[in-house]
């Protein structure tokens, strides 16, 4: 296959991962944001989700708790500790198996909003209460307080040229994160640096979970957990499934080619008109 078919491949690919930046910032402009952010708690009602990863919302929205058996949440200023509760259940079931395993409490990072629905900053996707990010900071440490997980920052675990991961930072303890990850329930995908990947690859030839790990961009000190659309949500709609096979083939080479790692070339034209939100997606927004 030529480069540039490979590239045509995985530039549709892609864009089933994640929603693009400058999606990210058309939304912004025409306004799409207000009130998703500011708005404290969760609809009332039945748990429903509207729409898809990148465009969306949520009513009935369940919260983490701030810590718990094996977990931190982080940065609760934000109050974007917000989500399904098949997500909750997975974050709580990771960091148990994770406690079992020896590793210390997770940090958790960002879920979704109250109700869903697109950020002013930080995210493209996390709208429908089904992704949330963990942080791959796995040094043992006594309980931090909520102050104290204000500020904390977690160091990358790859290498400054991207090509590799630190071995310094990255270890055993990580591969084995990411397998408990990617093993429950309900999990479609998790988003990881190209290099952490690569280490995988490397280290667990033709495992079955490897699947499910998807190189992206910016995933160097933190992992993106996404889980699939429940049976029982019609209204919600899921991107294609990971292509078949461990992933640790030419579209991962891709990733660490000259092409891929040069910096994205600015528009030539202003991007198209961003869809609008589910129409349901109102009624969730002006809730009690």
């Amino acid at each position: 296959m030529g480069g540039r078919a490979l590239a045509c491949i995985l530039a549709c690919a892609v864009s089933l991962l994640a929603v693009p930046a400058q999606v990210k910032e058309g939304r912004a402009k025409e306004g799409q944001t207000a009130g998703w952010a500011t708005v404290p708690g969760p609809a009332s009602g039945p748990v429903a989700v509207h729409g898809a990863h990148g465009l969306g919302c949520l009513a009935g929205a369940e919260a983490l708790p701030p810590e718990g058996s094996g977990w931190q949440a982080v940065r609760l200023s934000r109050n974007r500790i917000w989500g399904h509760p098949d997500l909750i259940a997975a974050l709580r079931g990771l960091a148990g198996q994770a406690r079992a395993a020896g590793l210390p409490d997770l940090l958790i990072g960002d879920l979704g909003q109250p109700r869903g629905g697109p950020m002013p900053w930080g995210h493209a996707s996390h709208q429908i209460g089904l992704d949330a990010d963990v942080w791959l900071d796995l040094r043992p440490r006594p309980p931090l307080s909520r102050q104290a997980r204000e500020a904390i920052e977690v160091p990358s675990v790859v290498r400054p040229d991207g090509l590799a991961v630190d071995p310094a930072r990255f270890t055993g303890a990580h591969a084995l994160l990411l397998r408990l990850a990617a093993g429950q329930p309900g999990v479609d995908r998790i988003f990881v640096h190209p290099a952490i990947k690569q280490a995988l690859c490397q280290a667990h030839p033709g495992a079955g979970w490897l699947r499910r790990i998807r190189p992206w961009r910016g995933h160097d000190s933190h992992i993106h957990i996404r889980l699939r659309c429940p049976a029982d949500q019609p209204g919600c709609r899921d991107q294609a499934p990971p292509p078949p096979g461990d992933g640790c083939d030419a579209s991962l080479a891709w990733w660490f080619t000259s092409e891929a790692r040069q910096p994205p070339a600015p528009p030539a034209a202003p991007p198209p008109a961003v869809p609008s939100l589910p129409a349901a997606c109102a009624a969730v927004l002006a809730a009690p």
